[in-house]
């Protein structure tokens, strides 16, 4: 098929390549008789715009980069379609890259998307510092990023209270008359599992509990698997257990596949409280009790944000941060 060009498109719509131009990239500007008959002609042609020659003349494309340490999470899953909703209305792309909390494969995913010229990058960085903020920003990427850090006040950031989602989980099961808390954490240098094993020392501390009456079990990473193998070791200790308070919810129902296999019942025997109150919380066996984050949400504000700072040459950084609150359900 013969491939048609913009001067092509103008001189059959009877204007100036500049006007067909601005029909496609302003159209606002453009009388509206005159917007449809190019677009008319467009539709007749088969016209497609050349987004290489675009982005070469332009300095950009229009791709965002969604960077997230784990895309199987249904939480994240969340916050992508957040992010990918509002970003199509504004005319963005999305490119979704996994990184498994690897800093090497972050390194290559960020340099994919600086060769393909993407506007800027929503990430949830493996190993967060000042070094790694400057080096990505001298490379050109403007940056919102998914982190709790309050130490990188001049780049935008999106986050949940994570120490208050921990403290809601701990003072609902100490509530209950449970004297000792294991808290089933991520990767101990993730921020998630420092901030909310830290809400759940306080709500102990504010109880007049010692720090021991909080165990802590860590796992290598926030999935099924990873909890079910928390749970075996919860079983495999001496001492009994009576209440689990797990950092994602992804562990909590692992760590309850374990105890329900071993005879044990759910709360009777041992309470689990769980964190994001995914969709499959509420429809488990026994549904999880859960401290609840807008992932949408959260994800639609990250993106807002990178957009402002986009189009806004003014734009001031912020930082959002997301209240949760605890669901309860039948687990505790």
């Amino acid at each position: 098929m013969k491939t048609v060009n913009i001067r092509e498109v103008a001189r059959q719509a009877g204007v100036s390549v500049a006007t067909v131009s601005n029909v496609l990239n302003r159209p606002e500007i453009v009388a509206p008789a005159t917007r449809d008959r190019v677009r008319d002609t467009i539709d007749d042609l088969g016209y497609r715009p050349n987004q290489a020659a675009r982005q070469l003349s332009s300095g950009h494309g229009t791709a965002v980069g969604l960077v997230l340490f784990d895309v199987r999470n249904p939480f994240l899953t969340g916050v992508a379609r957040g992010a990918e909703d509002h970003l199509h209305t504004v005319g963005r792309t999305v490119v979704l890259c996994n990184t498994d909390v690897d800093p090497a494969k972050e390194e290559r995913y960020l340099e994919m998307l600086l060769q393909q010229q993407a506007q800027g990058v929503l990430v949830t960085p493996a190993a967060l510092s000042r070094e790694w903020v400057e080096r990505t920003r001298e490379r050109g990427l403007r940056l919102v990023l998914f982190h709790n850090s309050t130490d990188h006040p001049d780049v935008c950031s999106v986050a949940v209270d994570d120490v208050m989602g921990g403290e809601l989980a701990g003072t609902h099961l100490l509530a209950r008359g449970h004297e000792r808390i294991v808290c089933v954490t991520g990767p101990a240098h993730m921020r998630q599992s420092v901030d909310r094993l830290a809400g759940c020392r306080r709500a102990a501390a504010l109880a007049g509990r010692s720090e021991e009456s909080v165990e802590v079990v860590e796992t290598g990473a926030f999935t099924l698997e990873q909890g079910r193998r928390a749970g075996e070791r919860i079983l495999a200790s001496p001492r009994p257990r009576t209440a689990v308070f797990c950092a994602n919810d992804l562990l909590a129902l692992g760590v309850m596949q374990a105890l329900t296999r071993a005879g044990r019942r759910i709360p009777d025997d041992v309470a689990v409280v769980g964190f994001d109150d995914i969709e499959s919380a509420a429809t488990a066996g026994i549904p999880l009790t859960s401290v609840h984050v807008d992932g949408h949400a959260l994800g639609t504000a990250a993106a807002k944000l990178l957009v402002e700072e986009v189009e806004d040459p003014d734009h001031r950084h912020r930082r959002l941060s997301f209240t949760p609150h605890l669901v309860e359900r039948a687990s505790s």
